[in-house]
């Protein structure tokens, strides 16, 4: 499991954070909602019980909720964000594009 330190240590900061360091801390938070997504996914996965299993991947997709209500304050937060998520996202089709014309 990935392992991060606690930005507060259990207190309120003394000061107000700026937009970078919510920013930070916003990001941890993603990755904690990422890593409970994949193991309650496990979880459901790994269970021969089907009501378990359906709970289970019931509370994974609310945290997938989670991770995009943090992605969409990351995108408020930071103005160039957004730009570098779609040249992400325009580099992936780029090389989709690539792989599908080695399969024609």
């Amino acid at each position: 499991m990935a392992e991060f330190v606690n930005p507060f240590s259990g207190m309120t900061p003394e000061r107000k954070l700026t937009d970078r360091e919510l920013a930070r801390a916003i990001r941890m938070a993603l990755a904690a909602e990422e890593e409970a997504v994949h193991m309650y996914e496990a979880m459901a996965d790994a269970s021969d019980n089907p009501l378990a299993a359906k709970v289970l991947q019931d509370i994974a997709d609310e945290e997938r909720v989670h991770a995009g209500e943090f992605q969409e304050l990351l995108r408020i937060l930071l103005p160039d964000e957004q730009r570098l998520l779609q040249k992400g996202t325009a580099e992936v089709k780029e090389l989709a594009g690539d792989e599908k014309d080695r399969k024609e």
